[in-house]
């Protein structure tokens, strides 16, 4: 739900805010006084592409902010450039969590170039991110916008929500289903490629799987054998160092006996200074470590051995890991790689015939199951299409759209169409009159009855609606007298289920907004043209709903404006 929406240099617009209702809100004013640029800002803080054309002559970039509420927050953005049509390039946000009270302030700024920036709570994200976050909890209904009535991909989901629990469960029964005779149809054609797999293809498996088989290697061995090869191959000029390390320490005039020979000495001094026996107390330290260095030398010397045919061994063992690491590598954990694949598809062809039988039997009891489950899914949409449509007509009634009808068609799929969601297509259709052609909403060429049918859809959806907010442009295109009155009282009813943005030319709509906003072309700096947008107070109305009634405020249309508004408030 949007909370607020703020616009600078967009079009005619210098500077303008939008606060909304939670109800309904219109919007009134002159042809071409700009309200056709404040829809524009809506549909960039959608995710819409952006044209440079839209920043205000002379300014350098147009920005919208907005404030919303009640939606979905991402738990964390990552700053990434943003990717002009749609989103395309660019990093991604994770995956939003559930905030039914949660707000957040989403931005987008286009500069004179056509560089383009977008923002969530003052992280930079994609376009895409915005458009993902953003445009599935409004709708903007008019003649040019594609919205989600336009889409048949999106009937089904409107035809389920409507009804309810029956249909849910079904629907859910179904998907579980779906998505386990999908993988049992993977892997049987898994099981018939590798059958089916050429001889080369089955010989080169075989020969990989009786070359690493030759060797067999273990995980991790090849570092413990190169450590061991290290020591083993210098083994004579380890135990070389080993001793000379002892006999430099221990050894005839080695330090060892330096050092006793300075420590005799200070001692002898010390009844003379204690200085000098503090020395002798460190040295004689010092030797207790050389003496424990000195030992350790020469029990590794000892301890040295040097084997030609273990050498030789490790030598052939290490030629031969390497050999395999060379074709199948890097890691030894590659070769086991290599060797399970092989092994997988020697074992796939070898049993052939007994795994595309488990294979194809787990199908067909999968396809067996999913033809129940389609089979009920059907029945319940069916059940519930022509109750839909018909309570969709009621309301296209209200709105007297001439006896026009919304056909709600299910039309069944070959098994091989079969989708996610269900075995058949749901499209609303258009029926103009009694005895005329149904035809898909999408062929419909009035902006003005697309609106009307979205309209009288949102408001049998009720609360079961996702979306939060309409947005409707040309709602009331055609229409007069008591279709106008009719049309007010059917915006009164969505608006007790959505937040609803409604431009209009009627006063019969217009009397009944909870916020009235007029919008106003005026003259700015430099006389150059700009957008005035601006709240109407209670005593405000009056001459704009006389504008709207007669193109002037008259003593007669004011008085026709001030009982319309009262008429509204004993409501």
């Amino acid at each position: 739900m949007i909370d607020e929406i703020q616009v600078e240099n967009l079009a005619l617009i210098r500077r303008a805010a939008l606060l909304p209702a939670r109800g309904l809100t219109v919007l009134t004013g002159e042809t071409g006084a700009g309200k056709t640029a404040l829809l524009s800002a809506l549909r960039l803080l959608m995710g819409a592409r952006a044209d440079k054309e839209a920043v205000r002559d002379g300014e350098d970039a147009l920005e919208v902010s907005g404030r919303l509420f009640g939606m979905a927050v991402p738990e964390v953005e990552v700053a990434v450039p943003d990717g002009e049509a749609g989103g395309a390039g660019g990093g991604s946000v994770a995956s939003p969590v559930p905030g039914p009270d949660a707000e957040i302030v989403v931005s987008r700024r286009v500069t004179a170039d056509g560089r383009s920036r977008a923002s969530v709570d003052g992280r930079m994200v994609s376009v895409g991110e915005l458009a993902r976050l953003v445009a599935p909890t409004i709708d903007l209904c008019g003649q040019h916008e594609h919205q989600r009535l336009m889409k048949p991909s999106a009937h089904v989901c409107m035809l389920d929500a409507w009804a309810g629990e029956d249909v849910a469960a079904a629907r859910a029964t179904y998907e579980q289903v779906f998505a386990q005779a999908t993988a049992a149809a993977a892997e049987l054609a898994r099981v018939r490629d590798a059958g089916a797999a050429s001889s080369a293809k089955l010989n080169e498996a075989r020969f990989v799987l009786q070359r690493i088989d030759a060797v067999d290697p273990r995980e991790g061995e090849y570092d413990e054998l190169s450590a061991d090869l290290a020591r083993v191959e210098h083994a004579e000029a380890l135990a070389v160092a080993a001793n000379a390390a002892h006999e430099a320490l221990a050894g005839e005039d080695g330090s060892l006996d330096a050092l006793n020979s300075a420590i005799s000495v200070l001692d002898g001094a010390s009844c003379y200074d204690a200085k000098l026996g503090e020395y002798a107390d460190a040295l004689r330290e010092t030797g207790y470590v050389l003496e424990d260095i000195a030992r350790e030398a020469r029990d590794y010397r000892d301890g040295v051995e040097f084997d030609p045919e273990t050498l030789a061994w490790q030598q052939e063992r290490m030629a031969a890991l390497q050999g395999l690491l060379r074709t199948y590598g890097p890691r030894i954990e590659d070769v086991l790689a290599a060797r399970a694949k092989a092994a997988d598809l020697v074992s796939l062809v070898d049993d052939a015939a007994e795994r595309e039988r488990a294979a194809q039997a787990a199908l067909d009891a999968a396809e067996s199951e999913l033809a129940t489950a389609a089979q009920t899914l059907d029945a319940v949409r069916t059940k519930a299409a022509p109750r839909f449509s018909s309570a969709v007509t009621v309301q296209m009634g209200r709105l007297e759209m001439g006896g026009a009808e919304l056909v709600c068609d299910l039309a069944p799929l070959d098994r091989a169409a079969w989708t996610k969601s269900g075995p058949s297509t749901v499209e609303f259709l258009f029926r103009p009159g009694a005895g005329m052609q149904a035809r898909p909403l999408a062929r419909i060429a009035s902006g003005g009855e697309v609106s009307r049918v979205m309209l009288a859809i949102k408001v049998v959806l009720g609360g079961t609606d996702e979306v939060d907010t309409l947005v409707f442009d040309e709602v009331d295109a055609g229409v007069g007298g008591s279709t106008a009155v009719a049309l007010a009282d059917v915006l009164v009813d969505l608006a007790r289920t959505h937040q609803v943005i409604v431009v209009t030319h009627l006063a019969q709509v217009a009397v009944r907004g909870e916020a009235h906003y007029a919008v106003r072309k005026a003259e700015g700096e430099g006389g150059m043209p700009e957008t005035d947008l601006r709240r109407l107070a209670d005593d405000e109305r009056p001459p704009e709903i006389a504008r709207m009634l007669s193109g002037d405020a008259t003593e007669t249309s004011l008085a026709h404006a001030r009982e319309m508004l009262e008429q509204v408030q004993g409501l």
